[in-house]
């Protein structure tokens, strides 16, 4: 039941917002009472941070896998964010900023896990889009794998980027064409173009 109960909230706080849904609406939606939430979840709270720590570990355990087929870095990326945008099913309602406004805590901590993962994951993609010729070779790798986050986050913030209008597959697809087209060689141009092409 406890995996029910997070997984309908998942799909409910990212079409909604977790401020906007409540455990009478969770309750209501699975046709249960709230004290069957209540024995899993003492408080919202709780069932918050359960509810951001499955999806983060459900996301880091899908971009792990495509990080161990090793492909060619380019392809990754795209892999990674096709990924990421099946499992927040286009981020209707700023989950994130929610997050981040209403739960400051749970979004700090979910924060710091998803820059660990996503510093690595960035700074084996450079390293070996280096190697292979696809990136140039002055790169500072570092200050590209924290900008890259850095900026990955910012998209997330619907004063800076409101969702009525970028969607956030637009805004996913434009800023991961600026970040490759920014440190590419031009043999790393000609495979962007050609996984973009794949990607239509």
């Amino acid at each position: 039941m406890k995996e029910k109960i997070i997984n309908k909230s998942v799909e409910m706080f990212l079409t909604l917002g977790f401020k906007s849904v409540t455990m009478d609406d969770i309750a209501s939606e699975m046709g249960i009472s709230k004290k069957t939430i209540y024995v899993h979840f003492p408080n919202k709270n709780k069932l918050v941070e359960s509810v951001t720590m499955h999806m983060f570990d459900t996301i880091s355990c899908g971009i792990d896998g495509i990080c161990a087929l090793k492909k060619n870095p380019i392809e990754e990326i795209y892999d990674i964010k096709n990924l990421v945008r099946d499992h927040l099913k286009g981020e209707k309602s700023s989950p994130q900023h929610q997050l981040q406004k209403y739960y400051p805590k749970i979004f700090e901590s979910l924060k710091e896990k998803q820059f660990k993962v996503m510093n690595e994951c960035v700074i084996d993609n450079l390293s070996r889009g280096i190697k292979a010729g696809l990136y140039r070779s002055n790169l500072n790798i570092d200050f590209i794998a924290r900008i890259y986050f850095n900026n990955m986050v910012g998209l997330k913030d619907p004063k800076l980027f409101p969702l009525k209008h970028f969607s956030m597959n637009e805004l996913m697809d434009n800023f991961i064409e600026y970040h490759i087209r920014g440190i590419c060689t031009e043999k790393g141009n000609k495979t962007l173009n050609q996984v973009m092409n794949n990607q239509l």
